[in-house]
């Protein structure tokens, strides 16, 4: 079987972002001898950063027109899915709302210096929803480098300088250009969209197809 290019659209702040990749890990463990590279590109679901923080349940019931009853419930629900792809979602009914451009640039950083995108990203993912942080947070944010094994001191060097704000800018315009307005978005071999947190076996049917159509 043949390589392919995965571009991953997504947000911090998206549930079903941290489980799409969970569940896109488990269809290529179905395909070992698939080569992927994998990129991760920014998408802000709360692009304003001057706009208050509130807590989630509130902030999804106005945008989604439900009563927080029903958010409670779809959480709940997500919660459940989270568990059993072994994702730490606890705290995710606690979280507040939050500006996440900062915690992309950190993403754009990982990568550029040390090729540790996803083990910033999962450490983003843990912080937001399995703890309940402020992802806005220079603290906050110079923690989860240092748990994806990075360095904190330059992680909030980086925050305090206006590094890889162009990189970030240019990455949310290019795909919002190319018409992605939901995440999780996988863009494969920079030619077919799947879009959505797909089911590991769904997934995996697609991955084989595009794969055999380019061999």
């Amino acid at each position: 079987m043949s390589s392919i290019k995965i571009d991953l659209v997504s947000d911090i702040a998206c549930p079903w972002c941290a489980i799409g990749y969970a569940r896109l890990q488990q269809a290529l463990a179905t395909l070992p001898d698939l080569h992927t590279e994998l990129e991760w590109h920014a998408f802000e679901l709360n692009p304003d950063k001057n706009a208050p923080q509130e807590p989630i349940l509130p902030a999804l019931s106005r945008k989604y027109g439900r009563s927080e009853e029903e958010m409670r419930a779809a959480q709940a629900n997500m919660m459940q899915i989270a568990a059993a792809l072994g994702l730490n979602f606890t705290r995710m009914q606690q979280r507040v709302t939050c500006n996440t451009f900062d915690a992309h640039r950190l993403v754009k950083w990982a990568e550029a210096t040390e090729q540790k995108a996803t083990a910033m990203k999962l450490a983003l993912f843990d912080a937001y929803f399995g703890e309940a942080k402020d992802v806005s947070d220079a603290k906050v944010l110079a923690g989860c480098a240092m748990s994806a094994g990075l360095d904190s001191a330059e992680a909030e060097r980086i925050l305090a300088s206006d590094a890889y704000r162009d990189t970030v800018q240019q990455d949310i315009a290019k795909y919002q250009q190319a018409g992605i307005s939901s995440v999780p978005a996988f863009i494969i071999n920079n030619k077919y969209l799947i879009s959505g947190a797909q089911e590991p076996a769904q997934l995996a049917a697609a991955l084989k197809q595009i794969a055999a159509e380019q061999a």
